[in-house]
Parts: structure tokens; sequence; C-alpha cells
């Protein structure tokens, strides 16, 4: 169809492939949990253009640029180190925070959320952190065209129905996290070192998630 093949097993490996954890996901969670669905939903419409953005830049040659300059590809990789590292000690640091006000028993249980949290604005982070994610340029050029008729006139076309088709299963993805977020966002105002704890750990995990694009 539109020079697309084998289009189902295209939609399983999506799904499982999107399914995996990562720093966007990660993160789109974890606003929702701190934030509430409003500002979730700004996260994981900032993937959405981030993710735009790297198809559009794969079909114009991005990737290739990528492959035959390391330089540019190493710029790139290490200002998505820089820049998940800085999202990451954040978090830590609004979860230390929270968690040293909870055991001094100095804040009400519906305290406002930190200032600096007030202006974390999500949707440039999350776009950010999107697009400095050289390995995402290469993954959408090394997985689209195994499904791509080489032969078929128009090749934008087959690009377009696999976009369409891998992005509605992350906006499905996606806004299953917001929903459990919402909930954790609940549970959290009532248990503040929980919420505390759980700044930690997500704060720890895209640590290692900068860890990796660092050392790939």
């Amino acid at each position: 169809m539109f020079g697309t093949v084998d289009l189902w097993t295209y939609v399983v490996a999506s799904v499982l492939i999107i399914l995996l954890p990562g720093p966007n996901s990660l993160y789109v969670l974890s606003v929702a949990s701190r934030r509430g669905r409003r500002d979730g939903f700004k996260a994981a419409a900032a993937v959405f253009c981030g993710d735009s953005v790297l198809v559009i830049a794969t079909a114009a040659g991005l990737a290739t640029a990528f492959a035959t300059s390391p330089l540019l590809y190493n710029i790139v990789r290490w200002a998505g180190v820089v820049y998940l590292s800085y999202l990451a000690f954040g978090l830590i640091r609004g979860g230390v925070k929270a968690w040293r006000a909870a055991h001094r028993g100095d804040a009400p249980a519906e305290a406002p959320a930190p200032a600096a949290a007030a202006n974390e604005r999500p949707f440039t982070r999350a776009l950010v952190a999107s697009l400095l994610n050289p390995k995402a340029i290469l993954f959408f050029v090394s997985f689209f065209v195994q499904f791509v008729d080489p032969t078929y006139a128009y090749p934008a076309l087959s690009y377009g129905v696999l976009y369409v088709i891998i992005q509605t299963i992350s906006m499905v993805y996606l806004t299953t996290l917001i929903l459990a977020g919402d909930g954790l966002a609940q549970a959290f105002r009532r248990r503040r070192r929980l919420a505390a704890l759980g700044n930690g750990m997500v704060g720890a995990v895209m640590i290692g998630f900068a860890a990796k694009l660092a050392t790939g």
C-alpha cells in the first residue's frame, strides 16, 4: 500500500520499539505525575513535534550527513548528553529538596510546586531533549527503509504512511502514560516522600540514558 512492504510486520515492530522505555517517554510520565495531565500532554506534543522534525530531517539527508561526518554526529551527541544530564540533575535536586521538606514536616500536604518546577516549561524541555538525539535520526533511517519499496515512484508518500502509523502508536502510548502519571500525582500529593523518591529515581534513570548516549 502506497509503496510500503510488510506493513503488519512494521506495525508490530513499531509497537515493540515504542514500548521500550526511553528518555522521552520517561520525561512525559514524570511531568504528568508531578504537574498533571495538561502539562503531560504539552510534553507529549513536544515529542510528536520533535519526531516530526527528525523524520523530515532524515528525508532531507541529515542522517547521511551524520554518517559521513563523525564530528557533526559527536557534536549533537554530546549536546544531547549534556541536556539529558541537566534534566536528570534538576529532577534529583528537586527530589532531595522535597524529601528534606517532608522529613522536617515544614510544608503542608498540598504545598505548591517550587519556583523551579513552576518555570519548568515541559514543552520546551521535551522538544529539546527529543531533537538532541542523533540516534533517533539514524534509527528512523535504518528502520523506515526496510518497509519502503525502492521502486515506488513516490517514496515521500511511503514515508508519510509509516510516519502516521508510528506516531499514532506513540500517541496512544504516551496518552496512557499521562493518565497513569495523573493517578500517580494524586498519590504524590498525599505522600510527599514518595513523590520525592519518584523524582530522584526518574533523574537517576535519565542519567543512565545520558551515559548510554555518551558511550554509544
